[in-house]
């Protein structure tokens, strides 16, 4: 603020400076929605790593296809994520709906219960297990413990007293378990379960006496009933479980990300033998999100001839596909019980996205001998290049098997990439590169709102926008050997006319010389007529 002197001296004042660092946003961030054994319904989860995943969702599974993606994303140089497990949540047509196991934990009085139920919905539940101790007239101790996973969670001092800060459901809040049925049974004491002897697992089955006649009584209450319903459709899977898609079910549930983004996302079917048909919605889903859309080639495309002769508006349409992109054919992996599958390839192909952009930077393409993908054990349909130039003009690529480079993405083209489209948006890299600024200076000019709409504010934007275009110049990102060759950064009287500074509108416009991926190399080779004089 001003100084205002009032004695003869020196006075200090420090000048807020017009520079506000731009830094790049993540580009490589995958998200995926599907089928997993346990988790949160419809509730996007970070995770950074497979071990984050498996202690949330619980690891491999061959009902889970999203489980391979996830696995094949990490084992290919994937870092962050975000998981959304969907489930089928309303018994319609017959369908049976995902249900949440129950534990019931005796009180004293025969008709009163303690009702808990496991924290998310699924099989997984029933194999929760509970045990009650140290119990006196108003307090108790409680220990739960999934044997599925062996993970283990102990509640102490629980009051059963409603409305105090150590009730049972005001302890359970944190809980990845368990929860409590009904806040009524805050007030309620469970009975306390028989001591074990010292060193003996409290959880472990008792055996029946011998000889016969009593059965054996287990010291804890096991939960039951836990159920993980048919499986949804691919209506569920694109939010058509909900009534319209504010409610944020499925592809609808990475709305709840708040501040937090993705840039890959990645729909695996629900299981075998089936397709996820609803790229559309999922494109414009991406188009409105700044993401890319990984689609995955129908199970049907069999050989090439299919592939060639199929209608990829079929697939995506309209201007949505700029933002989508495919890959042929689908890859041979080994699963859980050591059996080699088909799985479809988009796991596999957001970790190379995500390994070329931490090694490279968004702008090279994820595909040539440097994207392998790993743990491959085969193709569907092994490619030849003749096979893969019918493909390629069409826009859809290729993941192919060298004998030195192993399999390899050998393609970068958008669905929009057909050499008929003549699309701007043509290229992966093209396209995620744009992508990428548009959602950095989205998020890095907010403090222009409510300025002062003049030259000042002008030139600030210009000098910070223009710094950060001018560092991914300097990266290698656009073409140029001079920056005035390179980008672009208008904003000046010229582009903002009085009739919008009179709207509150201020234009900005920031143009690139984006780097095109060299697809074809052509060597041309003469042969010299040595001493032979003309």
């Amino acid at each position: 603020m001003p100084v205002t002197p009032t004695y003869p001296g020196v006075y200090v004042d420090e000048i807020p400076s017009q520079v506000r660092t731009i830094v790049g946003v993540p580009t490589s961030i995958a998200a995926f929605v599907g089928i997993a054994p346990r988790g949160p319904i419809n509730e996007p989860v970070h995770v950074t790593s497979w071990s984050d995943y498996e202690r949330d969702f619980g690891g491999l599974s061959d009902a889970s296809l999203m489980s391979y993606a996830v696995f094949q994303y990490y084992l290919n140089g994937g870092g962050e994520a975000e998981i959304v497990r969907v489930v089928r949540t309303s018994a319609v047509n017959g369908k049976k709906k995902a249900e949440a196991a129950k534990l019931e934990l005796p009180t004293d009085d025969a008709q009163k219960t303690v009702a808990l139920r496991a924290a998310t919905p699924g099989a997984w539940g029933s194999q929760l297990r509970a045990r009650v101790h140290e119990v006196n007239a108003t307090t108790y101790n409680l220990t739960i413990r999934d044997t599925g996973t062996g993970g283990e969670e102990s509640f102490f001092n629980v009051e059963a007293k409603a409305g105090s800060p150590n009730a049972l459901s005001r302890k359970l809040a944190g809980s990845k378990l368990v929860s409590v049925a009904d806040a009524t049974f805050d007030a309620l004491v469970p009975k306390k379960h028989d001591a074990v002897d010292p060193g003996k697992d409290p959880f472990e089955d008792v055996p029946a006496p011998a000889g016969g006649g009593a059965a054996a009584k287990n010291n804890y209450a096991q939960a039951k009933e836990g159920e993980d319903g048919d499986l949804p459709d691919n209506g569920v899977l694109a939010g058509a479980d909900s009534d319209s898609p504010t409610k944020r079910s499925g592809i609808y549930a990475l709305k709840n990300l708040g501040n937090r983004l993705f840039n890959i996302l990645c729909i695996p079917p629900v299981a075998r033998g089936t397709d996820f048909d609803k790229w559309d919605e999922a494109a414009k889903f991406c188009v409105d999100h700044r993401a890319m859309l990984l689609v995955d080639a129908p199970s049907d495309w069999t050989d090439v001839s299919k592939a060639a002769s199929a209608k990829l508006t079929d697939l995506v349409s309209g201007d949505n596909a700029k933002n989508a992109v495919v890959y042929f054919p689908r890859l041979k992996l080994q699963d859980a019980g050591g059996s080699v599958e088909e799985f479809v390839p988009c796991g596999s192909l957001a970790g190379v996205m995500a390994r070329t952009d931490g090694q490279r930077g968004v702008w090279k393409a994820p595909a040539g001998i440097d994207a392998s993908v790993a743990g491959v054990k085969g193709l569907t349909v092994p490619l030849t290049d003749p096979e893969n130039g019918r493909l390629n003009p069409l826009g859809i690529n290729s993941i192919r098997n060298f004998p030195v480079s192993g399999t390899v993405v050998w393609g970068a083209r958008t669905l929009r990439g057909a050499d008929q489209i003549g699309s701007e948006w043509k290229y992966v890299p093209v396209r995620r590169t744009a992508l990428f600024i548009e959602e950095t200076l989205f998020r890095a000019t907010q403090w222009v709102v409510f300025e002062p709409n003049d030259e000042p504010l002008w030139s600030a934007i210009r000098l910070n926008v223009g710094a950060f275009m001018n560092s991914m110049w300097r990266q290698g990102a656009f073409q140029g050997s001079t920056p005035q060759a390179a980008y672009l950064v208008k904003c000046d009287a010229e582009n903002n006319p009085q009739a919008d500074i009179d709207r509150g509108i201020v234009n900005v416009l920031v143009g690139f010389a984006p780097l095109k991926p060299a697809e074809f190399v052509l060597i041309h080779i003469q042969q010299l007529a040595g001493q032979i004089q003309a």
